[in-house]
């Protein structure tokens, strides 16, 4: 085993994009590791607000999803432009297969994942999710993380996100990248 000074670190300036289901705080930790960083930091789903003039929740209801996700992808292009910064993106901005290759190509992919009982507690807080209105949470949860965390599992860094403070995640994921 090499000494830990010789590892090569896994980040190198690239973007850094967090992904994974709702509720695993892509949002909150991103924005405490961009501070960590000292780098921008950007949430799709706001940039998708702003530049739809619309909430997420009324892009879905008055659209759909599949034009939100075509909106989406514009924005998650436009956002890895190759400068340092934090991206985090919506729980199904990933599963897309050019946003998927575009983000494991132009930037460093890292996953956080939780147990969906964990999800549930933390989404139960706001009514904003879309996928989850007139839903059971937990059900929800567990059917996307069926379906979703063996794409999410492609991401090189894998983060678990537990139920403790967000700082402990951004701990997690400065030790994962090296920093």
């Amino acid at each position: 085993m090499l000494p830990s000074h010789a590892l090569k670190p896994l980040w190198t300036g690239k973007p850094i994009v967090l992904i994974g289901l709702m509720g695993v705080g892509k949002s909150t930790v991103g924005r405490r590791l961009a501070v960590r960083l000292g780098l921008p930091f950007a949430d799709a789903d706001s940039e998708i607000e702003t530049a739809a003039g619309m909430t997420v929740t009324d892009i879905f209801t008055q659209f759909g999803e599949p034009y939100f996700r075509d909106g989406e992808r514009r924005v998650i292009r436009r956002l890895i432009d190759g400068l340092p910064k934090v991206i985090a993106t919506g729980g199904g901005a990933f599963l897309d297969g050019d946003t998927r290759s575009l983000i494991l190509d132009q930037a460093v992919a890292i996953w956080l994942h939780a147990d969906p009982t964990v999800l549930a507690d933390r989404v139960r807080r706001r009514d904003t999710r879309p996928l989850l209105r007139g839903r059971d949470p937990l059900q929800v949860l567990a059917d996307l993380a069926a379906a979703r965390n063996p794409i999410y599992a492609q991401a090189p860094i894998h983060v678990a996100s537990h139920r403790a403070p967000h700082d402990a995640t951004v701990g997690a994921i400065l030790k994962a990248i090296g920093r």
